[in-house]
């Protein structure tokens, strides 16, 4: 299977994938696996948003504001789908 296959396979975006991967240093594939597995249940929703939140702690930290805005960008969206979209709404 590549990657593209478990982007697919997958109920979270691309960018929600790297930011489980940057936070848990983990291989995309793995972390695709792993964002599928948490966000089918409210207590993984809360934990992928607090992933992002501590992603971008941790940008701000090393001065990254770019990557830090991205990410504040990907957690009002991941926030928006979870109250929006019925299988997501835990958040």
């Amino acid at each position: 299977m590549t990657l593209v296959d478990c982007l697919d396979l997958c109920d979270l975006g691309r960018e929600e994938i790297e930011a489980i991967a940057e936070h848990e240093h983990l291989p995309e594939v793995i972390a695709a696996e792993l964002g599928n597995y948490l966000v089918h249940t409210a207590s993984g929703q809360r934990a992928i948003k607090d992933i992002i939140r501590d992603d971008i702690l941790a940008a701000q930290a090393r001065g990254d504001f770019r990557h830090s805005a991205k990410l504040k960008l990907l957690l009002r969206h991941f926030i928006d789908r979870c109250r929006n979209e019925p299988e997501f709404n835990c958040c």
